[in-house]
């Protein structure tokens, strides 16, 4: 048995962990690779000053490790898909067909809709930012916009798509950890979710027009050498297609990327049928090598692979490992529980809600289980004060599903970080709508607006 921890305990062990992951990441500039291990490290220190059994590190790991497996399995096959798509010239079509479709001075507000479309009707932020998302950084980079800004705008739609389609996996598991009806809670969403994305439309719109220094010559050689390396045809919409169709199915996203794969290397086949499978099997493992003998296009177009993602499962790994010893322990659960006997009211009840599944983005870094642990530690006081249980779903999508990306060591931070190669820190200011999201979760608590009670739900 785990020995009583205190809440003043817990505070301050907690407190040093993300204080020691703050310093080593954004003052000392370190991987957050190497300041997670030290974190499991301050941990396991704590375990053997505790006097607590051994096995409660090696219990954390492994139940910290499970909701992970999945996550990992597909960030290996979006390696995989993005390295099969650049090959197959399904990413440099889209980039034409973006060079040619989309005004340089309304880009960024572009990406941020079509992304946000897309992931309303895929229902997944990282297939959307894995395919078109690659295709727009590459049109953003071109035309001399701050890639920092166009990741923004492409991590912003995506994930708005992702909470507000009900193909979603967290969206659904927000609705469903508390009891509530799907479409209803992405009805209730739009409380906070409209306002962010309005706001953040116009952000996109003011500083993609003062950030552009476009020489748009350059759009015409590019588009010249996408042309002559890549097969740029009608046929490369098949894979967009059948990304669509498997989300209108609802088919799983592993069987989706796969499937995604396979199409793509058939077409590559199709296109030089002298291609050797050691070549195409090269290119899954190892990634895209771009030799246009264009520096720009080549350094935007190689990448992917599974190689590619090494780095953050590795991130992943030591991050789930330290979540899952933090709750074995008792510390996160702990500060959570003593936190929901001191709230006396019902804006305070929310905004706790939401800084809780913030600060279990900060300490585990995984979005679902940013919903999990508070709406299953708050569900009974949301209840007691007869909040209706969309409330609650509305307000762990705000705090939980949506910060995840601006994490360093979160799972979509670092898998962001790894697809575009631009650090958390650095594309985090400009991702407006996660970061508008929960002003307004907040606001909507202290004024009351959208706050629904069980009466006014049977009205």
């Amino acid at each position: 048995m785990n020995k009583k921890i205190g809440l003043l305990e817990a505070s301050i062990v907690l407190s040093l962990i993300i204080l020691s992951i703050s310093v080593g990441v954004i003052g000392l500039k370190l991987s957050p690779n190497i300041t997670i291990l030290f974190a499991i490290s301050v941990s396991i220190f704590y375990v053997l000053i505790k006097r607590m059994p051994m096995e409660i590190i090696n219990n954390g790991i492994v139940s910290g490790l499970k909701p992970g497996i999945i996550p990992i399995f597909i960030f290996l096959l979006v390696g995989a898909l993005i390295a099969v798509w650049i090959q197959a010239g399904i990413i440099p079509t889209l980039m034409v067909v973006g060079f040619k479709l989309i005004s340089v001075k309304w880009f960024v507000p572009s990406v941020f809709l079509v992304c946000a479309i897309v992931g309303s009707a895929v229902g997944s932020a990282f297939t959307v930012m894995s395919t078109i998302g690659i295709a727009f950084f590459g049109i953003g980079a071109t035309i001399g916009l701050n890639p920092a800004l166009v990741v923004g705008a492409i991590v912003s739609g995506s994930v708005f798509g992702d909470k507000m389609s009900p193909l979603s996996e967290s969206t659904n598991l927000a609705s469903a950890i508390v009891g509530a009806d799907l479409f209803k809670h992405i009805k209730h969403l739009m409380w906070s979710t409209i306002p962010a994305f309005v706001i953040s439309l116009i952000l996109f719109a003011v500083f993609g027009m003062s950030n552009t220094n476009a020489d748009l010559s350059e759009i015409d050689t590019v588009v010249s050498v996408l042309e002559s390396n890549f097969s740029i045809s009608f046929w490369s919409v098949i894979p967009i297609a059948l990304m669509l169709i498997c989300a209108w199915k609802k088919i799983p996203a592993i069987i989706t990327i796969l499937l995604n794969v396979i199409v793509g290397i058939v077409m590559i086949f199709i296109q030089k049928p002298s291609t050797d499978i050691a070549s195409i099997a090269t290119v899954v493992e190892k990634g895209f090598i771009s030799e246009t003998g264009n520096q720009q296009i080549d350094l935007l177009l190689s990448r992917g692979g599974i190689d590619s993602m090494m780095p953050t499962v590795a991130l992943i790994i030591l991050t789930l490992s330290l979540g899952g010893i933090l709750m074995e322990i008792g510390l996160v659960t702990t500060v959570i529980e003593s936190l929901v006997k001191k709230l006396n009211s019902t804006w305070q009840l929310i905004v706790v809600t939401l800084l809780s599944s913030i600060g279990v983005n900060i300490f585990i870094g995984e979005q679902f289980l940013s919903v999990i642990l508070p709406g299953n530690a708050f569900k009974d006081a949301y209840n007691e004060r007869n909040i209706d249980p969309v409330v609650l779903s509305r307000t762990l999508e705000d705090g939980g599903t949506v910060i995840n990306y601006l994490i360093p060591w979160g799972i979509a931070g670092s898998f962001v970080a790894s697809t575009f190669g631009v650090p958390t820190l650095t594309y985090l200011p400009f991702v407006f709508f996660s970061l508008l999201s929960p002003v307004f979760s907040i606001l909507s608590a202290v004024t009351g607006i959208g706050v629904l009670y069980k009466e006014e739900a049977v009205k």
